[in-house]
């Protein structure tokens, strides 16, 4: 039971369905529908919508990981693991056979100001923002959470965010080392893997919520991971 909540306007499974609408409708926006520079607009005001329906359902910010008190903490923590993330891009460069991983078609060649939009705001705002906020915030509330790990409700929102990939996944053969090492498959089948991927990060990256107390923590690693790729891929395309 939860205690000391505020009184809320609507019940935590009805959220639970709205937030989930509204991710449907978000990722169909954003990847098929609206031009690029809207991306990172859809993402914020999405991240607004699903933190105003759990605030109606009544959940506090340190339930969503949204506490300002724990943002040192969550920081900390968040910087340490990219640390760790700098060490594995670092590795993946110096072994040739992993280079292919950085050949990315989806990058393309865009020019350094490009590069710059991409990497610091299209993003961590298009892309991390309503992602972490969603599937290591509000979700895990709304499904049963708090602000200790549960299982049921991390497996339920990492599951949801692997079905968040769907359309993203079915660009992958784009990128040369996937291509290279399961072109073979069939699209569908390749892109049953990709979500499946992305629900394992899902939950490693809930783990992360859980010990820095804050959703801070898995967007710093998480913008450290696909900006710092974005670049990386960027410099493979040109030879750097």
């Amino acid at each position: 039971m939860r205690q000391n909540a505020a009184t809320p306007r609507l019940s935590g499974r009805t959220a639970a369905l709205g937030a989930v609408v509204v991710l449907a409708a978000a990722t169909t926006l954003a990847n098929r529908v609206l031009p690029g520079w809207a991306y990172p607009v859809c993402g914020v005001v999405t991240a607004g919508v699903l933190i105003g329906l759990a605030r109606l359902a009544g959940y506090r910010s340190g339930e969503l990981g949204l506490s300002p008190r724990d943002w040192r903490h969550a920081a900390r923590t968040g910087g340490l693991t990219c640390l760790v993330v700098a060490a594995g891009f670092a590795v993946a460069l110096a072994v040739p056979a992993l280079r292919p991983l950085f050949h990315d078609g989806r990058v393309g060649q865009p020019s350094p100001g490009d590069l710059v939009w991409l990497a610091l705001v299209r993003i961590p705002l298009g892309t991390v923002v309503v992602e972490e906020v969603a599937f290591r915030g509000v979700l895990p509330a709304l499904l049963g959470g708090g602000e200790r790990w549960r299982w049921r409700p991390v497996l339920g929102a990492s599951a949801l965010f692997g079905l968040w990939h769907l359309l993203p996944s079915l660009a992958l053969r784009r990128n040369a080392g996937v291509d290279a090492a399961v072109g073979a498959l069939p699209l569908p089948v390749l892109s049953v893997l990709a979500m499946a991927g992305a629900a394992v990060a899902g939950v490693a990256l809930c783990a992360l919520r859980y010990a820095g107390r804050g959703v801070l923590a898995p967007a710093l690693v998480h913008v450290a991971l696909n900006s710092g790729g974005l670049v990386l891929a960027w410099f493979a395309g040109r030879g750097g």
